[in-house]
């Protein structure tokens, strides 16, 4: 049996380390260098801080390897290093420690945020930890211990990487403020029900908090796990003094609450910043005969991920129902006015409904343009006009509070249909001078309209009634790195999407090929068409949209067509001819209206 768990079963307590990262900063070694490759340029510094905690009295010794996985030593030029800096590490704490002292190798969060807040993909993040703990494995350590997470879907993927497959004991921890809530807003609740459901032996919390608050949260989460549960808090609250983080916490103080620790739940405690020898001598002493007592405990009903029933594909609306029984949709793509008089746009939409087209498409900021905003628009146009409306919504101006809250009022004011794309950057519209949020890009916030679909927020906070919204995403067929469009469309309907709209098309030969490689998406593919007005508009539609090819043949055709009515003709020939084409690849058309004109649009499906 392995020495941890065996520990573990015994019920006596387990005494882990304190601060690395606070030991190598008061030795003189500052922030800007990268810590984890101390173990490879400064081993004998690093043997001595595992040398002082052994000392000092501790069971555990954790690696100087919290952040030595492939994404984060990106930073410092060292991806290559994974491997070397790990073993190194492990080596290193085994030679301090020597026969009587086990040691856990250390894994830390991600330098940037996994997806939906981040652009690194679950799959990618679970790869670089993967890497980090096989060398951690083939370096001895006898546990791993994921700590300091504070963005569960990370947390997931480094929890997915340890125990598939599973070659020592795991100790995943999360870490939440004093009001029990991550930083991206999860509860403890959810994150103790979270990690009831995976095979991490101990499951606990670490950092951000002092002993006080952290006492207060361990009451809270013996009442929700049968799980053995681990404390690391911080050496209170640092200040800032001479240009240094100094914690007040004394040894003295932090060792009183290792007591009540043990007395309250915890199998596990140990310290994490601020805290040193001296922290973890008291501690030790405290305890030296002590053992947890037992406790009875009530375990709430663990809740899976997406506990909610949701709304079925043919019950969201009109076109999700036309869509789930396989018909034929056609919608038209409506740009709003630039000003606030919806008038125009209400009146075409009517012509629209009486000619059967099934939903109206509404662009959101075209072109990073300022224009009346698509969600008001949509709610006007289903209530006058009486037709359904597909409404798009950009990642470029909202940060994630505002689009979650967007689509719950989104949802209460009854639209139903939703088209998720990144959008164009300012600097290609009107404004270049704007800012743009961009705190997701479309495949996140796909994540993040599954989960209220599912009944949660981004933080899986529940919201009651779960949301309804047909999900829809962008794709572009002409887009110069096809491997990285397909790629992204996949990864797409992986995240919840549940149809696709593409870029106009005008080049047949480039899409028949574009469907052929995503044969097997399994979600219906809606073909943009964009009925050409004009030779300049032609050329504009090749030149300055990205990823829009307009073949050599086409051009040529506008440009014979001439200007005015011969060349709007054309166009819409044009698009016919495209449709006919396509029809047997697709399962519906969204048709732009040049100029606000939807006759044009009608004038190529009465073709």
């Amino acid at each position: 049996m392995n020495s941890f768990l065996s520990m573990l079963g015994q019920g006596r307590a387990i005494l882990f380390d304190g601060a690395m990262g606070t030991m190598i900063y008061d030795k003189g070694i500052y922030i800007n260098q990268c810590f984890d490759n101390l173990n490879l340029t400064q081993p004998r510094l690093i043997e001595e801080i595992h040398a002082e905690y052994v000392k000092a009295g501790c069971d555990v010794l954790e690696t100087n390897t919290f952040g030595a996985n492939r994404v984060n030593l990106a930073k410092y030029a060292l991806a290559d290093k994974v491997r070397e800096i790990n073993v190194a590490g492990a080596a290193l704490a085994r030679s301090a420690g020597g026969t009587g002292i086990l040691v856990a190798g250390s894994m830390g969060p991600l330098s940037t945020n996994v997806e939906p807040l981040g652009a690194v993909r679950c799959e990618e993040a679970e790869e670089a930890y993967r890497e980090q703990a096989e060398a951690l494995v083939e370096g001895g350590v006898d546990l791993l211990i994921l700590e300091t997470f504070d963005q569960i879907d990370m947390l997931e993927a480094a929890l997915d990487a340890v125990l598939a497959p599973k070659k020592v004991p795991v100790i995943a921890q999360v870490s939440v403020n004093e009001d029990g809530r991550t930083t991206y807003g999860t509860s403890l609740k959810q994150a103790v029900q979270f990690l009831n459901g995976t095979g991490a032996d101990v499951i606990g919390l670490n950092c951000t908090v002092g002993p006080g608050p952290m006492l207060e949260l361990l009451k809270k989460m013996t009442r929700m796990t049968k799980k053995p549960i681990s404390v690391q808090p911080n050496a209170g609250y640092p200040r800032h003094v001479g240009g240094r983080n100094i914690y007040m916490t004394t040894p003295e103080y932090l060792s009183e609450y290792a007591v009540q620790f043990l007395g309250n739940g915890a199998s596990i405690i140990g310290g994490c910043c601020g805290t040193t020898p001296k922290h973890i001598r008291a501690m030790k002493q405290a305890i030296k005969s002590r053992f947890p007592e037992k406790r009875e405990i009530i375990v709430e009903e663990a809740a899976a991920r997406d506990t909610v029933d949701a709304v079925p594909l043919e019950k969201k609306s009109a076109m999700a129902a036309k869509l789930a029984r396989g018909e034929f949709v056609v919608s038209v793509e409506i740009t709003p006015p630039r000003g606030c008089d919806a008038g125009a746009v209400i009146e075409s939409s009517k012509l629209l409904k009486q000619n059967g087209i099934d939903a109206v498409n509404i662009p959101d900021g075209p072109r990073a343009s300022a224009r009346l905003a698509p969600m008001p628009l949509a709610i006007l146009l289903e209530r006058e006009a009486g037709i359904e409306t597909v409404l798009h919504y950009t990642c470029r101006d909202r940060n994630i509070i505002g689009m979650q809250s967007d689509f719950l009022g989104a949802y209460a004011a009854g639209l139903r249909n939703v088209l998720i794309i990144t959008g164009d950057p300012p600097k290609l519209g009107d404004y270049p001078d704007a800012t743009a949020v961009f705190d997701l890009d479309s495949i996140g916030l796909v994540r993040v309209v599954h989960g209220l679909n599912h009944g949660h927020d981004i933080g899986r906070h529940p919201i009651g009634k779960p949301t309804g919204f047909l999900i829809g995403v962008g794709a572009n067929p002409g887009f110069e790195d096809q491997e990285r469009e397909i790629d992204r469309l996949f990864q797409k309907k992986e995240a919840g999407a549940e149809f696709v709209i593409t870029q106009p098309v005008f080049d047949i030969r480039q899409f028949e090929t574009f469907m052929k490689r995503i044969d097997g998406l399994g979600i219906p593919v809606i073909a943009g068409l964009w009925p050409l007005v004009s030779h300049r508009n032609a050329e504009f539609m090749n030149n300055e949209v990205p990823g829009v090819i307009v073949p050599p043949d086409i051009l040529e055709r506008m440009r014979r067509a001439g200007t005015g009515p011969e060349a709007v003709r054309e166009g819409i020939d044009i698009a016919r001819e495209l449709l006919a084409d396509m029809k047997g690849m697709i399962q519906g058309v969204q048709i732009s209206a040049p100029f606000g004109r939807v006759q044009y649009a009608l004038d190529v499906l009465k073709g």
